[in-house]
């Protein structure tokens, strides 16, 4: 990978990075008004806090995989998906949002990637109707 692709992703990270936390206090105030009493230690809140901002990070400086013109559709996103999938499962297995046992990831294996394809084929058909309407426009 070159230079200005490993300073793009640095450089998404630490722009977006920022939201993981952020992301994390909504979800648990909005668990707080369902009258869910939610107590965490500092230690967890620290965890938690970290932790966000790395899934985030990594989130938005993957991104850049898809801009890699030398690499293949099938090359970029089977990286991105894979680390995605890495940073989210060790993410919530560290916080315990899920528990690290193996009918659990089986199941979050399952639904993270059935939702990573549904998101990648709106996506992509969504860019490819507008590259034909835009050159129909330029004809």
């Amino acid at each position: 990978m070159k230079k200005g692709y490993v300073r793009e992703f640095f450089l998404r990270g630490m722009c977006f990075g920022g939201f993981g936390p952020i992301v994390a206090g909504i979800v648990l105030y909005i668990i707080s008004l369902t009258g869910v009493t939610v107590s965490l230690s500092g230690g967890e809140v620290l965890l938690a806090v970290v932790s966000t901002y790395i899934l985030a990070f990594v989130h938005a400086g993957v991104s850049v995989f898809n801009q890699i013109e030398s690499w293949s559709v099938a090359k970029s996103t089977l990286l991105h998906l894979g680390s995605l999938y890495l940073v989210y499962a060790l993410c919530y297995i560290v916080n315990s949002w899920i528990p690290f046992e193996p009918t659990v990831l089986l199941i979050f294996t399952a639904a993270f990637v059935l939702l990573y394809f549904v998101i990648w084929l709106t996506v992509y058909f969504s860019v490819r109707a507008t590259q034909k309407r835009l050159n129909q426009s330029l004809k």
